[in-house]
């Protein structure tokens, strides 16, 4: 297996950085602060073609493979520290763009995926409600057919970029009895009647990227909005989660890249007792775990390009690839802040910023319990 970058994936790559030192370096920790969305941001991303890397040029996208993107996922992660942006776009991305591309009409993808791409929309998900998290297969949420209209009830809750968001996938189940074969996928535009978001939810970390909570309250739709055939939801939202879990935490692979440059040019200057920390064997301990752990990450993420290039299943390598590129980038993260002190800990420096923005990736996508179950289910069944 050769994973490394064609010339093209590698241009891509090193634009994304370029672009993104450039760019994307506006008052982050007064918006983290804030917990403020960054719209512009959004926009400049677009322009620069990241939302449409993984889509054909037909419908308004770059035509590129899932390497490329990864690729370019991972420089935007290098050389931008705001994690909030680039996880709005990774959902938006993996949860409304892909499966409106593999499951959607042709009128549907003409309709939503160009604004998808340019930085019109900003998609969303609603999958998870109070008691469907991990078993998210449980969901209340009801979807009934009456005439020429689909009529939805329930509530979804944990919603990534929800507040902000013009687009969203959402899943209800459109016949109870029928267990997982009953739920199906619906595209949901922000103005529809009968959808709101009812607030805004604060959280540890990824705070430039809002979540929320929304309600759908005899929020009606038309035939067409049915994303696939009826009762196949469960595999229109098993196909986002393959993508996602593979390629979420692309940009996190950037972001453990520069935290290991910093920590390395730390421990370099940084002199106690008259030699610089560096020479402690337990801080350059410290920075081979941080080195070892990376280069174990980025082959797990690149398989999974590799994989799709090819036309295979992914779906065992992306839980194996969230579960352990998620857990080092938390272990990197702790480091980072133990390495820098009382620097790394204040919050003027943004080391800490990102030790709160990687917790999150234990959870989302599923939590690295649920990726234990996936794992041990396609090993021991």
């Amino acid at each position: 297996m050769d994973f490394s970058l064609s010339a093209e994936q590698q241009d891509w790559q090193d634009r994304a950085i370029a672009f993104a030192k450039e760019n994307l370096v506006d008052d982050l920790l007064g918006r983290d602060e804030r917990r403020e969305f960054w719209r512009e941001g959004w926009q400049r991303c677009a322009r620069f073609g990241i939302q449409g890397l993984p889509i054909p040029a037909e419908y308004g996208g770059k035509g590129q493979d899932l390497q490329a993107t990864i690729a370019a996922m991972e420089g935007l992660g290098y050389g931008c520290a705001d994690n909030g942006l680039i996880f709005a776009i990774n959902a938006s991305m993996w949860t409304n763009s892909i499966p409106i591309l593999r499951y959607g009409t042709e009128a549907q993808k003409r309709q939503f995926l160009p604004s998808l791409c340019d930085g019109t929309f900003v998609g969303a998900n609603g999958a998870s409600e109070v008691d469907a998290g991990s078993d998210i297969f449980s969901m209340q949420t009801r979807a009934e057919r009456r005439g020429d209209r689909w009529i939805l009830n329930g509530r979804k809750v944990w919603v990534t970029s929800g507040p902000v968001a013009d687009l969203f996938v959402c899943y209800a189940t459109s016949a109870p009895e029928r267990g997982v074969m009953g739920i199906s996928a619906f595209i949901i535009p922000r103005e529809t009647p009968g959808f709101r978001v009812v607030r805004e939810i604060p959280k540890l970390g990824v705070r430039t990227v809002p979540m929320g909570e929304l309600a759908l309250e005899d929020c009606e739709l038309p035939l067409e909005s049915l994303l696939g055939r009826e009762g196949r939801g469960a595999e229109v939202f098993n196909c986002s989660m393959e993508w996602e879990r593979g390629a979420i935490l692309a940009g996190s692979l950037g972001t453990m890249k520069r935290q290991l440059e910093r920590c390395i040019t730390h421990v370099r200057t940084r002199k106690q007792f008259g030699k610089p920390i560096g020479k402690n064997q337990s801080v350059a301990n410290k920075i081979v775990d941080m080195a070892v752990r990376l280069e174990t990450c980025r082959p797990l993420v690149y398989r999974i390009g590799w994989l799709k290039a090819k036309g295979k299943d992914a779906t065992l390598e992306a839980a194996m690839a969230k579960l352990h590129v998620s857990d080092c980038y938390v272990k990197n993260s702790l480091d980072a802040v133990q390495l820098f002190g009382a620097a790394g800990y204040v919050s003027e420096t943004g080391i800490e910023k990102d030790l709160r923005d990687s917790i999150g990736s234990t959870i989302y996508s599923g939590t690295n319990e649920i990726q234990r179950n996936v794992i041990a289910q396609h090993l021991i069944r």
